[in-house]
C-alpha cells in the first residue's frame, strides 16, 4: 500500500545517501488526529526525524538496508510527556520521607533541608538518575519544575542521559529565605540561564519561579514579561492544596489566578504546575488565557491534598483546556511513571462523573503524549507520530504476563494493564537511548553505590542540621 500519514516533505532525508535509517516496527499507536493505529506498522527514521510511516512490508521493501527495532508483536507509541517533575533535591532519598505527614512537613521538614545540603555533583547525580527513570519508563520530554542551586549541573546529567528537557533556576524574592535575592537579581539569572540553553536544544531553560505566594508582583510580572521577550516558557506552582487562595485572598484580597491575570501573567507562554484548588472564575481564566496546567494526581494522592474532592482538571480537559500531566518530586510521587499519572486521573475522573463514557483510555495516552506536548507548547515538534515530527518513540513488549493475552485495542491494554515496565526501546530525537529495557547512554549500575552514599550523608546531614 502506499504510504500514509504524510506531514511535509521528507524526500530530501530519505535520498540522503549518507543518513542511517531506523525503522521501528510493531502496532503503531499514532495519536494524529485520526488516531490512526497501524497493525505490524513501521516508522521510519533518519536522522532526528521521522521520514516515513506505513506497513512493515512496505517500508522494509523502501529500505532494504535499515537497521529494525521492534518486532510485529511489539506496540509503538510517540513518547510520553512528563509535564512537572524535580530533577534534584529529592530524588536521592526517594522514598525516604515518611507518607504519614502533611505536605508542609514533607516540605520544610524534609525536602528544604535536604536540597540546603546538596553540592553541585549532587545534583548532577540526581537528575541522572531520575532521567534514567524517565526514559526507561518511556518519557522523553520533561519539564522540570525547578533546580535551586545548580541548574548547570543538572543540564549535564539530562544531556548525559539523552533526555528532551527544560531546565529552571528557582526563583524568589521573598525576604529572609535560603537563597532569596532581589527581583532584579532574580530576573537577570533567569536570562542568563535561557541564553544559556536557548530554545531549540534538547534541554533548554524556562523562566521558572518557584511561585505559591513566595514572589512578589513585580518580580512574577517581569518574569512572565521576560518569557514572552525570549519566546520561551515559564512554569511555577500554585494551589496544590488550600493554602495558597488563603494567602492570596489575605494580601490580594483576589484568588490566585485572578489576581495574576490582572497582572498580565497569564497567557499561552506559561504553564502552572499543579492549580487543584480554584474556584469557578480561575477555570474561566485558564480557558480564555490559554493558560496550561500540569496535573500529578499520583503526587496529590500520596500527600492527601484533597485532589478528589477539589480537582478541576478534568473538566478543564473536556473543554479542550491545555492540560498535561506530570510526576512531580519524590518528597509527593516517588514514582516517574506518566502511564501511572495517566490512569490515575482518568480513572478519578470516571468514578467522580458516575460516567464511563466520561473520559477513557484515550483520553489518558493523549493526556500523555499529544494533548501533553501542546500544553508545554511543543505540540508541532512531539506527542504524535507523524511524518516530519520528531523521532521520539516509545516501543512496549508484549511479552509480560499483563499482555497475554493481547487485547484488541493496544491503548486500551497499556493504560489499564501495563504502565512503564512493559517499555522495552526509546529513541528520542532519533538517539536510541533505552534498549531491552536498559538505558544505553548512562550506565545505572555504575551510580548504585554513590547514589547509596549520597543517600545517607544527606539523611544525616538532616537530622543533624
Amino acid at each position: 500500500m502506499d504510504s500514509v500519514l504524510i506531514r511535509g516533505d521528507a524526500s530530501n532525508l530519505v535520498n540522503a545517501p549518507e543518513r542511517r535509517v531506523l525503522l521501528v516496527r510493531g502496532d503503531i499507536v499514532t495519536m494524529n488526529a485520526s488516531r490512526t493505529v497501524l497493525r505490524d506498522g513501521a516508522v521510519a527514521v533518519t536522522g532526528e526525524v521521522i521520514i516515513d510511516i506505513g506497513s512493515f512490508a512496505e517500508l522494509r521493501q523502501k529500505f532494504p538496508d535499515a537497521t529494525v527495532i521492534g518486532r510485529t508483536d511489539t506496540i509503538v507509541t510517540p513518547g510520553y510527556i512528563n509535564a512537572h517533575q524535580h530533577f534534584t533535591g529529592d530524588r536521592l532519598v526517594q522514598s525516604c520521607i515518611p507518607d504519614a505527614i502533611d505536605s508542609q512537613d514533607a516540605i520544610y521538614n524534609w525536602a528544604v533541608p535536604v536540597h540546603t545540603g546538596h553540592t553541585g555533583d549532587d545534583d548532577e547525580l540526581s537528575s541522572t538518575l531520575a532521567a534514567i527513570a524517565a526514559v526507561t519508563n518511556g518519557i522523553t520530554c520533561t519539564v522540570e519544575a525547578g533546580t535551586v542551586a545548580h541548574p548547570e549541573r543538572v543540564a549535564a546529567g539530562l544531556h548525559r542521559v539523552g533526555l528532551r528537557a527544560t531546565i529552571g533556576r528557582w526563583g524568589w524574592d521573598t525576604e529572609g529565605l535560603p537563597f532569596s535575592a532581589p527581583t532584579d537579581e532574580v530576573l537577570d539569572e533567569q536570562r542568563a540561564l535561557v541564553t544559556k540553553y536557548p530554545p531549540g536544544g534538547i534541554v533548554e531553560a524556562w523562566v521558572t519561579l518557584v511561585g505559591h505566594d513566595l514572589m512578589s508582583d513585580a518580580l512574577v510580572a517581569g518574569a512572565s514579561d521576560l518569557a514572552r521577550r525570549l519566546n520561551t516558557g515559564m512554569t511555577f506552582h500554585m494551589s496544590p492544596h488550600s493554602g495558597d487562595p488563603v494567602t492570596y485572598l489575605a494580601r490580594t484580597g483576589l484568588r490566585p489566578l485572578v489576581h495574576l491575570d490582572r497582572l498580565g501573567v497569564l497567557g499561552e507562554h506559561v504553564l502552572i504546575g499543579h492549580a487543584v484548588h480554584l474556584d469557578n472564575a480561575e477555570v474561566e481564566l485558564l480557558l480564555t488565557t490559554r493558560t496550561a496546567v500540569a496535573s500529578c494526581p499520583w503526587a496529590y494522592l500520596r500527600l492527601a491534598q484533597g485532589f478528589i474532592g477539589a480537582s478541576r482538571h478534568d473538566e478543564l480537559f473536556r473543554r479542550g483546556g491545555r492540560i498535561a500531566l506530570g510526576c512531580d518530586g519524590e518528597n509527593a510521587g516517588d514514582a516517574v511513571d506518566i502511564l501511572k499519572s495517566a490512569a490515575l486521573f482518568v480513572g478519578i475522573a470516571r468514578d467522580r462523573a458516575v460516567d464511563p463514557f466520561s473520559l477513557t483510555s484515550d483520553d489518558a495516552m493523549a493526556l500523555a503524549t499529544v494533548r501533553g506536548a501542546d500544553a508545554i507548547g511543543k505540540g508541532d515538534l512531539i506527542g504524535s507520530i507523524e511524518v516530519g515530527k520528531q523521532a521520539d518513540l516509545v516501543v512496549h513488549s508484549t511479552q509480560g504476563a499483563e499482555f497475554t493475552p493481547r487485547g484488541i485495542d493496544p491503548v486500551r491494554q497499556i493504560i489499564w494493564a501495563s504502565d512503564g515496565r512493559s517499555v522495552n526501546d526509546v529513541l528520542i530525537a532519533g538517539r536510541e537511548v533505552v534498549r531491552d529495557g536498559r538505558c544505553v547512554t548512562v550506565d545505572i549500575d555504575g551510580l548504585r553505590a554513590a547514589a547509596d552514599e549520597r543517600r545517607d550523608a544527606l539523611l544525616a546531614s538532616r537530622s543533624t542540621g
